[in-house]
């Protein structure tokens, strides 16, 4: 990568008004494995796309637990999101030691805020490069937030993070008006389908690539693995199959207005049944 003198450190700022270091760790949160958040009005769901290393390797887990009313899913560097999740957990068991109710989840999602904001403005620290998709559900509800390297955090009813998770917003944001009045296994329906979008055509959801976490009214957060998984991918239909004439593979958007470009500026040659020579 080209390197210039406003990337140095993450105190310098370029004459853009941008910070480059942070910038580069939000690139991290792009090319982590996809993860999808929704919520409904009585429960919050996390989908995510576990990856391995190699096939000698088990598959990383990518849903966290961090109390009974709190878990994350994250894109980016795993260890920076067990640090992250390390710090939620004792403010969690704070909360319930001296005032002995769980913490709210607003609360939790703020204290995260300022800790990951502190990196981005020291000398000789870096941002944490990692993405959190925090779910939650308390006296307010159910709640879907998201956090960012550069200590931002954003309130959502459904979002999604990671490589190729523009694909899942799109799903998210054509079926959003149907999440509040799911159940919890339409949701669940609506967070794989929207998971699946950001898979190549050739790959679909295993029950070895796929984990969901569950939290809602009356029920402490439950992450599913593996064979756990398979009751929510048996009632899935399939993956419909896209002619590659019909659509665009990388931009999702139909051949059909390219052809015709193509055939008004290029007619078809004729061709004659009878030879030609070309010399007269």
């Amino acid at each position: 990568m080209f390197r210039n003198q406003y990337d140095n450190d993450v105190t310098v700022w370029s004459p853009q008004g941008r910070i480059h270091q942070i910038e580069y760790a939000m690139e991290a949160v792009k090319q982590g494995s996809a993860t999808v958040g929704l919520k409904s009005k009585t429960h919050a769901v996390l989908v995510a796309l576990k990856r391995a290393q190699s096939e000698l390797a088990a598959h990383q887990k990518k849903i966290l637990y961090v109390d009974n009313h709190i878990g994350i899913s994250i894109a980016g560097l795993t260890a920076d999101a067990r640090l992250l999740c390390n710090f939620m957990r004792q403010e969690c068991l704070d909360s319930r030691f001296v005032f002995d109710r769980p913490l709210p989840v607003s609360r939790l999602v703020s204290l995260i805020g300022s800790k990951t904001q502190i990196p981005t403005q020291r000398y000789g620290r870096r941002p944490y490069g990692v993405g959190l998709l925090i779910a939650g559900y308390d006296d307010m509800g159910p709640h879907i937030f998201q956090t960012c390297p550069s200590a931002n955090y954003f309130d959502c009813k459904a979002m999604s993070i990671g490589a190729r998770s523009q694909s899942a917003r799109t799903y998210l944001e054509r079926h959003m008006t149907e999440f509040t009045d799911c159940n919890l296994n339409e949701l669940v329906k609506h967070g794989l389908r929207a998971l699946r979008e950001t898979l190549p055509a050739e790959q679909d959801l295993t029950t070895k690539n796929v984990s969901i976490g569950i939290v809602g009214k009356d029920m402490e957060f439950t992450i599913y693995d593996d064979d756990d998984v398979a009751p929510f991918l048996e009632g899935l239909e399939e993956r419909p199959q896209k002619s590659p004439w019909s659509t665009n593979w990388w931009t999702g958007s139909s051949l059909l207005p390219y052809v015709l470009l193509y055939r008004s500026f290029y007619p078809p040659v004729v061709t004659l049944s009878s030879p030609v020579c070309l010399l007269c």
